[in-house]
Formats: structure tokens, sequence, C-alpha cells
């Protein structure tokens, strides 16, 4: 559904929520199922004990200075949407600042110009880095072709630098601004050192792979999550731990329930605008009759009548406005955010399979072991006994892992709760009394236009 621009003085675009779109994750075999030749692929991300006391000391540090309710604030927008270039090869360019008391910046104020393809890249960084490790990524918005594609054939401005005022770049535009506020909001990505470069660095970044809508690499992450779907539909641990069974069955049952309110928020935003529609032909039918009626009190009552009903179009359609971004974007936003929480609970599901496969390894080197014994085979039982050590340590490594995901979700659900219940809070009175102000507009109309209906005689 196309909605207006928020203009005549609103501050809708300037909710703090974010769109989604869930990146591509790391296939990893259930147990049972893996080839021998795959093993030393299998642990590459299984962290080595000194990583794993390295995170959490670098972890605890930051939590320690920056935490949400602390005295470190950093405020960003995104704003001046600018076309760049002409023809397929133009982009928008966005001007993102920043305001920061964080002493890890260089300043406390600064801007840069950033494409959209930057904000998918940061996004992919940050996923790569911190969600096998159980953090919740705030994910990017969703591309758009056709809007893309308008805006690479339109004609160039004939100032370089003109904003563009196409609606769904505003959306975009403020859906990048939520992205990058939610982003900052958390204490440990807000400092990472990829985030900071991308909102500090004057320097063209690099282009980011897998952001080309038609482009190979975009293909292969399709197939990887049709198969990465199939994976979690297919596979189902032992849960042992009462709290993610909870967990995993309220957010379903959340998600649920949100996507048919975002449903329901699309069809009210698609009759608020139709009921402006309908208003205005009111307003026009009314002052064509005012034109044509003779009796004088008469006409001048439908005269006024017509003016009431052009008014009340105009808030009509930014109540559409209001149904769209406070609550209708709100809301996509949190779908989004329930999806890279699924992520991060699958990926806790991966460290378990990791665990399991490396037990089921030791366990056939402890009976490859036990037959050399048996069998007094001297010159294999050093090897062995080699490979029964080599799997021992994997398996501490994979548990670990598996118990600091563990821990880590525990800590990032905690937080997320606190701040889902503050946005909804702060969201919902936005939109009452936005609404409120709305309604008590339309009396103020009505009010006014009752002493010429009373003048008729």
């Amino acid at each position: 559904m196309e909605v207006e621009s928020p203009e005549h003085n609103r501050e809708f675009a300037e909710v703090d929520i974010n769109n989604g779109a869930i990146t591509d994750e790391e296939e990893v075999p259930a147990p049972g199922t893996v080839s021998l030749e795959n093993e030393s692929d299998l642990f590459v991300s299984a962290m080595t004990p000194s990583e794993v006391q390295q995170r959490r000391i670098s972890v605890s540090n930051l939590e320690e200075v920056l935490t949400d309710d602390g005295d470190y604030f950093i405020e960003i927008s995104v704003s001046d949407p600018q076309k760049i270039g002409d023809g397929m090869s133009s982009y928008l360019a966005y001007k993102v600042t920043t305001k920061t008391n964080i002493p890890k910046f260089k300043r406390s104020e600064f801007s840069t110009l950033r494409r959209f393809s930057d904000f998918l890249g940061i996004h992919d960084l940050l996923v790569g880095k911190y969600m096998r490790l159980g953090r919740i990524i705030p994910p990017a918005p969703s591309k758009n072709i056709i809007g893309t594609t308008k805006v690479k054939i339109s004609p160039q401005q004939t100032e370089p630098g003109t904003a563009t005022n196409q609606e769904w770049v505003e959306i975009r535009r403020a859906a990048l601004e939520r992205f990058v506020h939610r982003t900052a909001q958390h204490p440990v990505l807000r400092v990472d050192m990829d985030f900071m470069n991308f909102l500090e660095s004057d320097q063209e970044l690099p282009r980011a792979v897998n952001t080309a809508m038609l482009s190979g690499a975009g293909v292969m992450r399709l197939f990887n999550k049709v198969g990465e779907t199939v994976n979690k539909i297919t596979y189902k641990m032992d849960e042992n731990d009462p709290w993610f069974d909870d967990k995993i069955t309220e957010v379903e049952n959340l998600d649920g329930n949100l996507q048919k309110l975002h449903a329901a928020l699309k069809s009210l935003v698609t009759s608020r605008k139709e009921l402006s529609a309908l208003t205005g032909l009111v307003a026009k039918s009314a002052a064509m009759l005012s034109t044509c009626e003779e009796h004088t009190g008469l006409s001048r009552a439908l005269s006024n009548l017509a003016d009431v009903e052009e008014k009340i179009e105009l808030l009509r359609s930014e109540q559409a406005n209001s149904d769209f971004y406070i609550l209708a974007e709100f809301i996509k936003d949190y779908l989004g955010l329930f999806g890279a929480i699924k992520c991060i609970f699958h990926e806790r599901v991966k460290a378990f399979q990791n665990w399991q496969y490396a037990q089921m390894q030791l366990s056939k080197r402890r009976e490859n072991r036990g037959r050399f014994e048996l069998a007094n085979r001297a010159d294999k039982l050093d090897q062995a006994q080699q490979e029964v050590e080599e799997w021992q340590g994997k398996v501490q490594r994979c548990q670990q892992q598996f118990d600091d995901i563990s821990a880590e979700i525990k800590r990032e659900m905690e937080r997320f709760e606190l701040t889902r219940v503050k946005d909804f809070k702060a969201n919902i009175i936005k939109y009452i009394e936005d609404q409120m102000a709305h309604q008590q507009q339309i009396i103020s109309y009505w009010e006014t236009f009752a002493p010429f209906a009373r003048e008729i005689v």
C-alpha cells in the first residue's frame, strides 16, 4: 500500500524502529550424517580456550563501561538521501550523523555519506562476528528492486546532491535510521571497530559482497536459505534446559500474533487512505452543490461543509501515516527482530550438533584404541591415543562453546525483553496521543461548522 511521506510538520519517521532481513547461516550437519573427510572443517568455528578467555575479558570490560543505563550516549540520524551518478550505475547515498560522548570515538560529532549496500555490509560483518556467539543482531532493511530501479532511471537532478522526494526513499531512510539506532543501543555492538569505522570514516567502504539483487552470490544465498530452512525443520535437539523450551514457545507465539497484528494494521492503513479519498469526494460534491443551491443559508452551509470535509480529508491522510509509521512499521521491525532471535536459537542448536558429533567421534576413537590394546598393536596404539586426546580437546571446546552461547542468549533475551517493553510502551503512547490530537482537531472543525448549520431557516 502506498502511503504518503509524513509532511505537514509531522514527525512519524522519527520513531526508533527497524525493518529486518535475516541473513544466511552456516550449515552444520546433524550428528551421524557427517563424513570423516570433513571432520577438520566442522570445528573451524570452535574457539580455543585462549580465545574464549579473551572474549570473556573483552565483553566484561565493555559491559562495565558501556551499559544501557550508564552516562554514555550515542545518537545517530540518517538524512538527506542523494542520488549520485546517472543511469543504471547511479545509487542513493545517505548522510549519517553521529553525536556521542563515548571515549572510543575520535570526535563527539561527525557525519559521513553511506550508500544502502554499506548498511547491508556492516550488518553482514556484525552477523559474522557475533551471531554464532548468541548475540541478537538487529536486521537490516530489505531491498526494494522496484524503487531502486525507478531512482536509477529517473532524470538526474539539475544540482548534484539534490534530495529525492520519492515516498519509498523516505521509508527506506527511516528504516536505515532505526537499524543503526538499534545497533548503537547494544553495549558491545556500538564499540565494534567495524561499526565505528562505518560511522566515522570519511573514506568509501569496500563494496559489500552479496548485495547485488540479481548476482550469482545472491542466488547462492537463496539456495543456502532454503537448505537452512530445511535444516531447522528436520532437526530437533533434545532440550535439557526448560528455560529454552519456554522461551522458544513464547517467541513463536509472539511472532505469530504480531504477524496477525501487522496484517490488520496494513488493512487499517488501506481503509484509512480509502476513507480519506472518499472524504475528499464528499468535499468536492458539497462544493459543487453549494454553487447550484439558490437558498442562501443552505448554500453557505454547504460551502462550509465542503471546507470542513476537505480539512478532514487531510487529517485522515495524516492518520493513515500515523498508522503506518508509528505502528505498522514498528511491528514489522519487531517481526524482523524475532527472526534474528530464531537465528541465534538455531546457532545454539548447531553448537549442540557440533558437540554431539565430537562426542560420537571420541567414542569411535576410544573403541579403536581399545581394539588395538586387545590386539597388542603397539604400532597403532600411539596414533590411536593421540586421536583420542585430540577429540577430547574438541569435545571440551564444543561443550564450552555450547555453554557460552546458552548463557549469552539468556543475557541477550533479558536485555531484549527490557527494551521491547520500553519500545512498545513508548510507541503505543505516541500513537494514542497522535490519534487523540487528530480526533480533537476533527471535533473543533465540526464545532466551527455547527453555527452555519443552525442558521439554515
